[in-house]
Order: C-alpha cells, then sequence, then structure tokens
C-alpha cells in the first residue's frame, strides 16, 4: 500500500513552524511497512490545496492531510477536499453540539467559528479527538482512503496511532515491516564511500541502501522490508558485514550511537582516562565529551591555550614563533598527558578565519598522545569559521578513536 502525506500550512513553508508531523508519520509508515514515495508541503490556499489532494489522490492509495481544520479563516482542508472530490459539504448537528458541551464544561463562551469544525465533504466519517476540538475525516474516494488530522503534533500523534494505522492494516491486509541499519562512518567523502559500494546499492533492491552526509560523518542506511522484523535484519546482515569489511575503521558506530558515546565507552574498556589542551577550539572537545553520562569517569578534563604565550607557560611547547604545525600540537598532547593526569590527551591548533593566522583559514592540526606513542595529522577545511571548528572537534574525536584502536588515519 502506498500512502501519501500532505502537510498543510503556510507556516511550514516559511520555516515558521518545523514539520515534525512528516517525519513522525513517515517513522510510522516505514514500521507498519507502507510504502511512501511522496510527501507535499502546501500553503493555506484554497486552489493550491485542492490540487495537492488531487495529485496525491491520483497515485497513492492513501493519503494523510495533516493541518487546516482547525477553526479559522485560513484552515481550509475541508472545503479543498470537497473540491478535489467534487463532494458538498456536510454538517454534523450533532458534533456541533459536542463542541457546545466542550466549551460550557470549561465556563467559556465558544466562539462561533468554531463550528467549523463540525463541517465535513458529503460521506465522510468523523474521528474522536480527545485531545482538541477538531475531528480527524476519513473519506474513501475513488479507490482511496484519505484522512485529515489536525496539525498539533499530539493530536496528530493520537488519530495516527489510534485511528489510521489500525485502519490502513486492516485495509492492506499487509503484515510486512521495515528494518533499518544506519551505520556511521568517518574518513572517506560521500562520493568514495558511494563508488566503494556502488555495485552493492545498484544490484539489491531488497535490502536496498542510502547515503547522507551530515556533521562531517557518512551515514549508511541499509533498509529491508520483510514479513517479520528477524526475516528483515537476517536480509540485513550479509550487507552489512560486507559494508564493514569495504570501508573497515571508517565505520565506527551504529544507529544513534555518536563519535562521543563511542570514545568513552571505548576508554573505559580500556581503563584510560582522557583529557583536551585546546587552542582553535576553545572547549568544545572538552564540552562535547562531558556532554554525556558517565563522563566524570573517564574526563580528567581541558585546558584551553588560546594564547601562544600560555602553550608555552602551561603545555611546554618549545617554540611559539609558529604554532600552527605538527610539533606544536604534538608537545601540547605529549606534555598535557603529565599537567593533566590523563592517559589520553587530544589537542587542537589552527587557523579558523576569517584571517589567516600562519596558515590559510581553514588549516588545523589534531594532535593525541597516549600510553603507546604520540601522532598528528593535519587537516584543511573549507567554510566558515563556524564549520572549521566544528569539524575540528568531529576530527579530533575521531582519531582519538583511531589512536586508541591501533589505526591511526591516513590521507
Amino acid at each position: 500500500m502506498i500512502v501519501e502525506v500532505v502537510a498543510v500550512g503556510t507556516e511550514l513553508l516559511l520555516g515558521q513552524i518545523v514539520n515534525s508531523n512528516a517525519s513522525t508519520i513517515g517513522a510510522a509508515l516505514a514500521e507498519h511497512g507502507f510504502d511512501a514515495h511522496y510527501q507535499q508541503v502546501v500553503g493555506d490556499n484554497l486552489a493550491r490545496v485542492a490540487t495537492s489532494i488531487r495529485t496525491a489522490i491520483d497515485r497513492s492509495d492513501a493519503v494523510i492531510i495533516t493541518g487546516g481544520i482547525g477553526p479559522t479563516q485560513d484552515d481550509l482542508t475541508r472545503e479543498a477536499l470537497c473540491e478535489a472530490t467534487d463532494l458538498e459539504m456536510d454538517y454534523s448537528e450533532e458534533y456541533a453540539e459536542h463542541l457546545r458541551g466542550w466549551w460550557e464544561r470549561r465556563g467559556r463562551v465558544m466562539p462561533q467559528s468554531n463550528l467549523q469544525q463540525a463541517e465535513h465533504p458529503v460521506g465522510a466519517v468523523l474521528l474522536d479527538n480527545p485531545k482538541g476540538t477538531a475531528p480527524g475525516l476519513l473519506l474513501d474516494h475513488d479507490d482511496t482512503t484519505i484522512f485529515c488530522v489536525p496539525g498539533v503534533p499530539a493530536e496528530m500523534d493520537y488519530l495516527l496511532h489510534e485511528e489510521i494505522l489500525p485502519r490502513l492494516t486492516e485495509a492492506s491486509g499487509e503484515t510486512a515491516v521495515l528494518e533499518s541499519r544506519l551505520l556511521r562512518t568517518w574518513g572517506l567523502s560521500e562520493s568514495g564511500v558511494a563508488e566503494t559500494l556502488d555495485d552493492l546499492y545498484t544490484s539489491s533492491t531488497n535490502p536496498s541502501m542510502a547515503f547522507l552526509a551530515s556533521g562531517g560523518e557518512i551515514k549508511i542506511r541499509i533498509t529491508a522490508k520483510a514479513n517479520d522484523v528477524e526475516t528483515a535484519r537476517a536480509l540485513i546482515e550479509p550487507m552489512e558485514t560486507e559494508v564493514r569489511a569495504r570501508l573497515g575503521t571508517a565505520v565506527f558506530g551504529t544507529g544513534d550511537q555518536t563519535i562521543e558515546r563511542v570514545l568513552l565507552d571505548l576508554l573505559a574498556d580500556l581503563n584510560y582516562t582522557i583529557a583536551t589542551t585546546e587552542s582553535m577550539t576553545g572547549g568544545r572537545i572538552t564540552a562535547a565529551l562531558t556532554s554525556l553520562p558517565g563522563a566524570s569517569e573517564v574526563v580528567r578534563g581541558g585546558l584551553v591555550a588560546y594564547n601562544s604565550e600560555l602553550k608555552a607557560s602551561m603545555l611546554g611547547v618549545t617554540d611559539i614563533s609558529e604554532v600552527v604545525n605538527a610539533r606544536t600540537v604534538e608537545e601540547m598532547a605529549f606534555n598535557g598527558r603529565e599537567v593533566l593526569g590523563a592517559d589520553v590527551v587530544v589537542a587542537v591548533t589552527g587557523s579558523a578565519g576569517p584571517e589567516p593566522l600562519e596558515q590559510p583559514p581553514g588549516t588545523f592540526v589534531v594532535g593525541v598522545a597516549t600510553p603507546e606513542g604520540t601522532q598528528s595529522r593535519e587537516f584543511h577545511m573549507v567554510g566558515d569559521r563556524e564549520r572549521v571548528r566544528t569539524f575540528a572537534v568531529t576530527a579530533a574525536l575521531q582519531l582519538t578513536r583511531l589512536a586508541l584502536i591501533g589505526r591511526w588515519w591516513k590521507p
């Protein structure tokens, strides 16, 4: 069964409200094994909403419309649904009485505009909404099942799980589920990952593969459809094994495992403590590590030596005439182990910009000192100051992970 989502609201187009409903519905549809080929967002315009609904009806087995069923002038979904289906508007006196009682029980006078919520296309079923005053709507039209639900997330979520999903499951007779595995990688480009996995991507549709670049990581999503979760996971397993074999230590986690979590767990397993000596990143690495519960077990602290003279006086950097280089960062890391009393120290120095500092903006060097030795790596990042600093934090955490597993990353 193909299900399409149409989100109504100019505020969504303007970015004034994040379209969280589409994400929630999409995840729920996938979990229940339904296919979702399209999502639409349309502003509060009668003709455009009607056109969007017609388009969805023509290419989907079911349509879920969110928003536009409240009591104000810009709530046009009911009217647009009538226009899209060539149906007349009906009125439920029974629901109108329900609305009057709802307001009366709260000791308030009901604005007459609320009676708009008792309107519905002829033949539509009103779906009870205990979370608010606008009922959901169910309409079967030309072999397509259409649902209308409020845009308020709590109300939408209730109707989605209590009314829509059970009805779709019963109507479709489908018992299939979609299961996904997200592999998180660092150190390879998106194009490089895609090229390495090209034959897997093109040769398999179940499971299927997709790529996502975000936050300095390349994520690989493997998705399988089957009659039950166990079978779907069994389909995913051989592809995941092959991906890991090809990408090696570039794969650092799965699902919601962040590099911070992975690194803290690794340090705990090794019974190591960690500290940071930071310049360009200004304490952000320490902040990242200490953002998670349990960090106090392994994180000693951090030293921000932003000024070059502090690098010399506090971290024993021997030459501060130039500090954006491997020698400086390795001394910051190596000497930091004694100064901060940690087994592992990660250090960063660099030129974040916009003005150059010894090196072009975007140049930074990461050093990691462990009981086994000290190493460094220079990076050249394109972007503004904020992006460079953010990427430097990620790179520092990832290189620390690689140093601890004895697989220091080479360019």
